[in-house]
C-alpha cells in the first residue's frame, strides 16, 4: 500500500514561494485559474498507433478522427505534483480534482492508462487539455507604454 511517498517523487507546486522561470509555461485550472503544474512537469511519450491500438474496444468509422488534422493526444501526462499527494496516498487509481475549486481535471493510475493516441503510459497522472489553460509569460521588454 502507498501510505507514504518520499518528497522527491513530487514536483514543486507552482503556487509555492519558489519563482517560476520567466520562459516556463504554466498550466492553470480553466475554472478557477489556480496554477496546477509547469511545462517542465509534462512527461513526453511517443505517439501510439491511434485507433488501431484500441482494437479491443468497438471503434466506429466516425470515431477514427485522426485523419482530419486534430491533435491525437487530448491529455497531458505529468509527474505527480505536491497538490496531488492527498489523492494519491493509499489508492491505486482515482480522479484528480482541482485543489481550489474541486472541478475534475483528469485521473491517475499507478498501473497506467492509455492515451488518446494509443500509447500506454505508466504510471499515469493524466490531466485533460480541455480542463486547463496554458499561460505563457511575456518578457517585460515586450510591453510598450501607452501614450495618453
Amino acid at each position: 500500500e502507498l501510505q507514504d511517498l518520499p518528497r522527491e517523487v513530487f514536483a514543486v507546486d507552482p503556487t509555492s514561494l519558489c519563482q517560476t522561470p520567466i520562459t516556463e509555461v504554466l498550466y492553470r485550472c480553466r475554472k478557477c485559474r489556480r496554477a496546477l503544474f509547469r511545462g517542465s512537469s509534462i512527461l513526453s511519450h511517443t505517439e501510439g498507433s491511434g485507433p488501431t491500438a484500441f482494437a479491443r474496444k468497438r471503434i466506429t468509422d466516425s470515431a477514427q478522427l485522426y485523419g482530419d488534422g486534430r491533435e491525437k493526444c487530448t491529455s497531458y501526462f505529468t509527474e505527480p505534483v505536491q497538490w496531488m499527494e492527498p489523492a494519491l496516498l493509499g489508492v491505486l487509481e482515482g480522479q484528480l480534482l482541482c485543489p481550489k475549486c474541486t472541478s475534475k481535471l483528469g485521473s491517475f493510475s499507478w498501473r497506467g492508462e492509455q492515451c488518446s493516441c494509443g500509447r500506454w503510459v505508466t504510471p499515469a497522472f493524466q490531466i485533460h487539455k480541455s480542463r486547463v489553460d496554458e499561460v505563457r509569460t511575456l518578457p517585460a521588454g515586450n510591453f510598450q507604454a501607452a501614450k495618453t
